[in-house]
């Protein structure tokens, strides 16, 4: 019980997270009166990031900060609105396209969102979209961004479980599909209730340049996929590459990037990974701790007890995830849960890579899910909505994208 008051009351006192799981871990190292434990702490805490595969993190959080900077999400916008006709919530349709291709290339919901928010939905709301609805739409299209390919929580989950990370990009598209359907039907049936407004219809000439703008911007994320699935590159390397090409394009092709851009945004990609690697290092000593205590075991075995099939096992983890996903940010969670579900799963029967898939959806699900989504808050803040409002307006995506993942969770033979 020592973790987890120690987690709830840190978390009530608003210390962050990756700080609040370090000092949760050495809380319990004290409490059990192990010294050996506290000896170890610092070779765990360096260890947990000895991992070729955790390169890739920082590679695409550069890849992320090229392309906004270069002005790649303005072209692919451009591109989405030349995709659609003159229908109506035609401009809802648009956002959720260019997010599908920012799913693509960012591989975060957070980082998504906040791109989006700021192109997408000031433009929504002069074509008179309500600003709820305008956020929920975008906040919806950020929830594909660890579904398709490149994905953060793929990455670490390939590096936890040691499963293939280029069959987890290509297992992805089925599912990232599935949810954009799902949401253009959603917005389809919305559109028979609120008087969404039509897109102007655009010219041939204009479609055909939009096209043209946004051809090099979209060639990045088709390089990432096609290096990966035909073993020209590891997704650290096709990572690495996408960036300097990012960085090409922003410097000497669309010419929106300025040599002086580079220190800032270096800084920035570099803030972002160091961040993003000490979490990971943090949930690692909780993992260890937790194991010492033997925790996972039991909690594995009361799974294991409750569940009679693999499709109950399945059914099971998703309510557990669910849970979890809305308490805890993405990658802690994934560091803490997989160590014990993965060994569950295959007694089961069940593909690893199938049970990446389940994991990591459910989790970016919790980053939207109330009451502390991050992503959740995070579009309360750049909207200047409650979070309440955020999230009543999200419900009818939230509902898509669950039925989404029971459905991939039950019948595994569509990836």
């Amino acid at each position: 019980m020592i973790p987890s008051f120690s987690l709830v009351g840190l978390f009530l006192l608003g210390v962050p997270i990756s700080v609040a799981l370090a000092l949760t871990a050495v809380a319990y190292i004290v409490a059990s009166g192990d010294a050996v434990l506290l000896d170890s702490l610092p070779q765990q805490l360096v260890s947990a990031l000895d991992s070729y595969g955790l390169l890739a993190l920082p590679l695409f959080i550069l890849l992320g900060e090229a392309m906004a900077a270069g002005g790649a999400g303005r072209r692919l916008v451009a591109l989405a609105s030349s995709m659609v006709g003159p229908v109506r919530g035609g401009l809802a349709y648009v956002s959720l396209i260019a997010n599908v291709m920012l799913a693509a290339i960012l591989g975060s919901t957070v980082a998504q969102l906040t791109v989006m928010t700021r192109m997408v939905v000031p433009e929504m709301e002069k074509a008179g979209y309500p600003r709820q609805d305008a956020v929920a739409i975008t906040a919806a299209g950020a929830m594909l961004a660890p579904v398709f390919p490149p994905s953060m929580m793929f990455i670490l989950y390939g590096v936890i479980a040691q499963v293939p990370i280029g069959d987890l990009f290509v297992a992805g598209l089925v599912p990232g599909v599935l949810m954009a359907l799902s949401f253009f039907a959603v917005i389809a049936l919305k559109a028979r209730r609120v008087p969404y407004p039509r897109t102007a219809p655009l010219a041939a000439e204009a479609r055909r340049q939009a096209l043209i703008a946004a051809l090099p911007s979209a060639a990045i994320p088709v390089f990432i996929v096609l290096a990966i699935a035909t073993g020209l590159a590891t997704p650290t390397e096709a990572g690495g590459l996408a960036a300097i090409l990012a960085l090409v394009l922003g410097l000497f092709v669309h010419r929106e990037m300025r040599w002086r851009d580079l220190g800032p945004m270096f800084t920035r990609a570099a803030m972002s990974s160091a961040v993003v690697l000490f979490l990971v290092a943090a949930a690692q000593l909780v993992g260890w701790v937790l194991a010492y205590a033997n925790l996972p075991a039991q909690i594995g075995a009361m799974l294991a007890q409750a569940a009679g099939s693999p499709v109950t096992f399945m059914l099971l983890l998703n309510v557990i995830l669910i849970v979890i996903g809305t308490f805890l940010e993405p990658i802690p969670a994934l560091l803490l849960v997989v160590p014990v579900t993965a060994p569950l799963a295959a007694q089961y029967g069940i593909d690893p890579v199938h049970l990446g898939l389940v994991i990591s959806i459910n989790l970016s699900l919790g980053l939207l899910t109330p009451p502390v989504g991050a992503a959740l808050f995070a579009a309360a803040s750049l909207s200047g909505l409650s979070p309440g409002r955020v999230a009543q307006g999200l419900m009818p995506y939230l509902a898509a994208a669950f039925a989404v993942l029971i459905f991939i969770s039950i019948w595994p033979f569509l990836l």
